[in-house]
C-alpha cells in the first residue's frame, strides 16, 4: 500500500478502518485530519458538503443521535492502485440505538440496522471524493416515521444551494475515473440498463430463481418477483427520465463470487404513476449506488439504495 499507512494490508483493510475509527474510536478530530482531505467533497441524496469541518459535523450529528452505532463493513469492491489512487465501494449494515434528539426526532431508544453504500476515492492515506447513500427510509420506518411526511417537514430547512443534491450543484473532483472494463462489473452494468429501458424480461432470466435482493427502506425480497417490483416501481414513477451508469467495478478474488458495484442515476420528470403517488411533473434526481453477486445460475446476490426522502424532497418541493 504505496502511500498509506503501513499498518493498512490492502484496500478493504484501509475503508474498514478508517469507518472503524471513525464511528467508533471517538478521536474524531485526530482521524478526520489523518485520513481525509481538507477539502474533501461528500454527495449524498439530501446534499453535497464541502471540506473536512463539514464531514466531521455530519460524523458528530450522527454520534449525538446513535453514539452506540456500530458499522459492520460487509463488503469492499475497489478499482485502481494505492500507487494512484483507488475508489473503494463500501456496503456496511450498521447496528444502533437511537438516544439521542436530532433530525429523528426525539430520543426514542429504540434499536434499529440500517445499510449504507458509500464510493469513497483515497490517495496518499487520504479521502478526497465521496458518494453515498444512506437507507434514511429504513432508518424512519424502523423509528415508526412516515418517509414522506418527514420529508414535509425537513422542506423549510433546506439549503436550496446544497440541497438536495441534484448535478447543477456537483463539483468536480479529483476523481475523474469510470472504474475498470472487468466482465462482472460490465454484465451488470448492461443487466440494469436493459431493466430500465423497459426490459423487465431479463430479470428472471438473468437472476437466479432464489435470488435474495435488500432494497430501500429496509426491504429484503425472496426471488424475481419481488426484484421486478422494486425495478418497475421506480421506473413506472419516472418513465421518462434519463438512466445513466457513471462507475463500474467488477472483481474476481479468491474466495469470494464474482461481484459487481455500481453507481448510477436517474433524472428527469416524476411523470408516471409509481412508487411516489401521482405524477407531479416534479424535476427529480435519483442517486443510486448497487452491488451484486453471481453464482452459477445467475445474480444471486443484490442490495441497491437510493434515498426515497431526498425523491419526496423534490417533488414536494415542486408541489409547494
Amino acid at each position: 500500500m504505496k502511500g498509506f499507512d503501513p499498518s493498512f494490508d490492502n484496500c478493504p483493510d484501509y475503508i474498514f478502518g478508517v469507518t472503524r475509527a471513525l464511528l467508533e474510536g471517538r478521536d474524531l478530530c485526530a482521524a478526520m485530519q489523518t485520513y481525509y482531505h481538507p477539502d474533501v467533497i461528500r454527495r449524498m441524496p439530501g446534499g453535497i458538503l464541502f471540506g473536512v469541518h463539514a464531514e466531521a459535523a455530519m460524523v458528530i450529528e450522527r454520534l449525538a443521535q446513535f453514539p452506540d452505532c456500530t458499522p459492520l463493513g460487509e463488503d469492499v469492491l475497489w478499482s485502481g492502485a494505492p500507487e494512484v489512487g483507488f475508489l473503494a465501494s463500501l456496503r456496511s449494515l450498521t447496528q444502533a440505538t437511537h438516544l439521542g434528539d436530532g433530525p429523528f426526532g426525539p430520543a426514542s431508544g429504540r434499536r434499529i440496522r440500517y445499510r449504507e453504500i458509500s464510493e469513497c476515492y483515497a490517495k496518499a492515506n487520504r479521502i478526497s471524493d465521496v458518494w453515498s447513500v444512506t437507507d434514511t427510509g429504513g432508518i424512519l420506518r424502523q423509528l415508526g416515521i412516515d418517509p414522506k411526511a418527514w420529508a414535509q417537514e425537513r422542506l423549510a430547512h433546506l439549503d436550496p444551494e446544497t440541497q438536495p443534491f441534484r448535478p447543477a450543484i456537483d463539483a468536480q473532483g479529483p476523481y475523474t475515473g469510470r472504474g475498470n472494463d472487468n466482465q462482472w462489473g460490465q454484465a451488470f452494468a448492461e443487466l440494469l440498463s436493459r431493466v430500465m429501458s423497459g426490459g423487465f424480461s431479463v430479470i428472471p432470466d438473468q437472476y437466479d430463481r432464489a435470488a435474495q435482493a435488500d432494497y430501500p427502506g429496509g426491504h429484503t425480497v425472496h426471488g424475481t418477483e419481488g426484484v421486478e417490483a422494486f425495478w418497475l416501481g421506480l421506473r413506472a414513477a419516472f418513465p421518462s427520465a434519463d438512466f445513466e451508469v457513471h462507475h463500474q467495478i467488477g472483481m474476481d478474488e479468491p474466495n469470494m463470487p464474482p461481484r459487481a458495484a455500481l453507481r448510477w442515476s436517474l433524472t428527469g420528470r416524476h411523470d408516471g404513476w409509481g412508487a411516489f403517488g401521482a405524477p407531479t411533473g416534479a424535476e427529480v434526481h435519483v442517486m443510486g449506488l448497487s452491488h451484486a453477486e453471481f453464482g452459477p445460475r445467475g445474480l444471486r446476490r443484490e442490495w441497491t439504495l437510493c434515498d426515497e426522502t431526498a425523491i419526496w424532497l423534490q417533488i414536494l418541493a415542486h408541489q409547494g
